[in-house]
């Protein structure tokens, strides 16, 4: 047992899980979209390597991924999915190009204070509606995918998954900010190229539908307001109730309650939100239900478990893979963010990270992680952040969450997009036609911009 969780077999379970999740809906779709289906896989892929972690002496390991990682990921993405999950936008604007990029940068800012997966859920049906009297409106579900599901996502922990992951490893909450010159960079081109591509496509439609769209608009109305105080409560309890403001949550000896205190506020933010916004806004307006919840947390219990020896063995032998330079981590997270899922895919390079000879030796120095400590040799004179060099923190932080937008499973919200777009009769690109009409063409030269500029 032992000898497996510390060789490279071990990886195989794992690799076996984001494929899964990978091709599924791509192989056995009607198979796939049933969460006890979902089950099945992770448990009889986790549990033997669970087993095998126990009986390798890899307990300690097991239980911090799970009980560290897993519960404050899942009651994360709970909280954010019940509380956007009652905020229903209704309303039928004007479809001019200026209105679509507004709808599209309000998205792109949202993503960040309540996650991708909020922002688009919000925001896609009004923005369907707005165009509804418009013939061509293809280009602008692509852009929304990129800018609102995913590209949006990068100032704070809250805006993807990968970055909660990254937050828990030690990244501050104020430090995404950091990003914001990368975030700023892509947005604006992306909502530039939109605004232009509108035009175009706005020129050549016909006037009687144009003429439809303005006799039809109607105003834009809110409901379940009281949900933003709920989404400000969130954003306050990851932003401060951590160890890094409250020390004592992370003693050793701290009760239980009080190693889970941001747990238990989210979780009670959860339970007001749900008895406080009106049922109608939240079951018929947004036809709200658990399914995706429950899918996030069946897939992530197989994923948190078998990833524990892949990244024990990642981090082991992070010098024998050849990562040195910064657009290695950049291209190779980006690839894989694409393709797999980027949550797992942003922590296995955050361990490969740390198992480089730069980083093991500065943990060395400072076993307690102190700020302000620099490094020497290849990544000299860049902060330590999270147990690696921040610049290799950005490029797995940019690549993880941009390069999701890729194709339509590199992130959760982006097969949620298609689907409610083709509900709506949008007929979206194939799997492939997405990416050699959009991802590839507008998207991929854009990204390389950023790691030429800023990485």
């Amino acid at each position: 047992m032992e000898q497996f969780v510390h060789s490279a077999w071990s990886m195989i379970p794992f690799g076996i899980m984001l494929l899964m999740i990978a091709i599924g809906p791509l192989i056995a779709e009607r198979w796939w979209e049933k969460n006890h289906n979902k089950l099945i896989v992770s448990l009889v892929l986790g549990i033997p390597v669970a087993i095998c972690l126990i009986k390798g002496g890899m307990t300690h390991e097991l239980e911090h991924q799970l009980f560290f990682d897993y519960v404050p990921f899942i009651i994360l993405l709970l909280s954010l999915f019940v509380v956007t999950g009652g905020i229903h936008f209704s309303g039928d604007l004007k479809a001019k190009p200026w209105v679509n990029t507004s709808f599209l940068g309000l998205g792109w800012i949202l993503a960040s204070i309540m996650g991708t997966t909020g922002a688009a859920m919000l925001l896609i049906r009004p923005v369907i509606t707005t165009n509804q009297q418009r013939k061509y409106t293809v280009h602008t579900i692509l852009f929304f995918i990129a800018l609102v599901a995913n590209c949006g996502g990068l100032l704070t922990p809250l805006g993807d998954p990968p970055l909660f992951m990254l937050f828990l490893r030690g990244a501050h909450f104020s430090w995404f900010l950091h990003l914001l010159p990368e975030w700023a960079f892509t947005g604006i081109i992306l909502l530039l190229i939109y605004f232009l591509v509108d035009t175009y496509y706005y020129k050549k439609e016909d006037w009687t539908a144009l003429s439809a769209d303005s006799r039809e608009a109607t105003p834009l109305v809110i409901k379940g307001k009281i949900n933003f105080f709920y989404l400000l409560g969130i954003v306050l309890s990851v932003a401060f109730v951590n160890e890094g403001t409250i020390e004592e949550m992370g003693s050793a000896d701290a009760p239980l309650w009080l190693k889970y205190l941001r747990e238990i506020v989210l979780v009670s933010i959860t339970l007001m939100s749900l008895y406080t916004t009106d049922r109608d806004v939240r079951y018929r307006d947004n036809k709200f239900t658990w399914d995706p919840i429950v899918e996030v947390a069946v897939l992530f219990l197989g994923i948190f478990t078998t990833m524990t020896p892949a990244l024990a063995f990642l981090k082991a032998h992070a010098a024998d893979l050849g990562f040195a330079h910064t657009w290695q981590f950049y291209y190779s997270t980006g690839a894989l963010s694409a393709f797999l899922d980027n949550t797992p895919t942003a922590v296995a390079f955050h361990g490969v990270a740390t198992g480089l000879p730069e980083s093991l030796a500065a943990a060395a120095a400072n076993p307690h992680l102190l700020e302000g400590q620099y490094f020497t040799g290849v990544f000299e004179g860049t902060p330590f952040v999270a147990g690696i060099s921040e610049v290799l923190l950005k490029a797995i932080s940019i690549a993880s969450v941009m390069f999701g937008a890729l194709t339509y499973i590199g992130n959760g919200p982006n097969f949620m997009v298609k689907a409610i777009a083709e509900e709506s009769g949008i007929k979206m690109p194939s799997f492939f036609g997405y990416m050699w009409r959009f991802s590839l063409i507008v998207l991929l030269p854009i990204y390389i911009l950023v790691q030429l500029i800023f990485l």
